[in-house]
């Protein structure tokens, strides 16, 4: 199993210098935004060069680029700023084969207007659900032309809040493009240590058989986000369920700082080694 962050979590607009930190933190692999490339996150367009300086960026420092960040609001309420949206997904997946990867993270979408990660009461109406199977059709058509896959996380803000609405979402789609990011932190704001556990549990029984990826971060006994070890989140309890289905994919962090980040390495490094999981050097 391959250790990454978030790319982002390290400042520089240049794919050389923030690959070498990625490195030099402690990391072998790492998801890729454009904005280290100092281009917008989901761009209008990208060069072959710019691909290509990724993909070399990452040769040159040690780090696999295994998987590139293409969140956008995908039940956004106005249908003009989804569509914008499924352009520049063709943008990053026609590219993201020659930048190494062959995986591009989603974001299901909220109702809210203005924060694709903000909550709202229209994400659980029968027309979100609706404009959701539209834009993934879109979305799992640019992946086929472009052989890549799509992952999705089951995040408590958007129209995907759980384990069951990923499972639906997987099983109506029927597309084997369609994968899943997960982040046990994103199952539970606050919950006791037994029913946090039964919510991971849950997630990877319902769905490991498309878990892409690991995410890492943590939640705060009150509820807010927190750097990987920081928090209250059973580490041994969800490492050990993803060993216990043979997952072979990454685990990657984010949510935290560039000077956070060698600390990080080495508890994560620590807690897969605690779960029999190998690390990749």
């Amino acid at each position: 199993m391959k250790l990454g962050i978030f790319a982002k979590t390290f400042p520089g607009t240049d794919p050389k210098t923030v690959l070498r930190a990625t490195r030099e933190a402690g990391f072998s692999a790492a998801q890729y935004n454009m904005a280290c490339s100092g281009l917008a996150a989901m761009p209008d367009a990208i060069s072959e060069d710019e691909a290509r300086a990724v993909r070399e960026a990452g040769l040159a420092a040690g780090v696999e680029i295994v998987a590139l960040s293409g969140t956008y609001n995908m039940i956004h309420p106005d249908r003009a700023v989804r569509e914008a949206g499924h352009r520049r997904l063709e943008t990053l997946a026609a590219r993201a084969a020659a930048m190494g990867t062959r995986l591009v993270t989603l974001c299901t979408g909220t109702r809210d207007p203005h924060d694709q990660w903000r909550e709202h009461p229209g994400n659980h109406e029968p027309d979100a659900w609706r404009d959701l199977l539209e834009a993934m059709a879109v979305a799992v058509a640019i992946a086929e032309r472009h052989d890549v896959d799509l992952g999705i996380e089951p995040e408590l803000a958007n129209v995907v809040d759980g384990a069951a609405k990923a499972r639906r979402l997987v099983d109506e789609i029927a597309s084997p493009r369609l994968k899943i990011v997960l982040d046990p932190a994103n199952l539970f704001e606050t919950a006791p240590l037994e029913e946090q556990r039964r919510l991971v549990s849950e997630a990877v029984d319902l769905l490991g058989d498309r878990i892409a990826m690991g995410h890492a971060k943590d939640r705060t006994a009150a509820g807010g986000f927190t750097t990987a070890g920081q928090g209250v989140l059973d580490y041994p309890h969800y490492l050990g369920r993803l060993k216990e289905i043979g997952f072979t994919g990454s685990l990657v962090t984010h949510g935290l700082s560039a000077d956070e980040a060698p600390g990080v390495s080495a508890f994560l490094r620590g807690a897969l080694g605690e779960a029999g999981l190998e690390v990749a050097p």
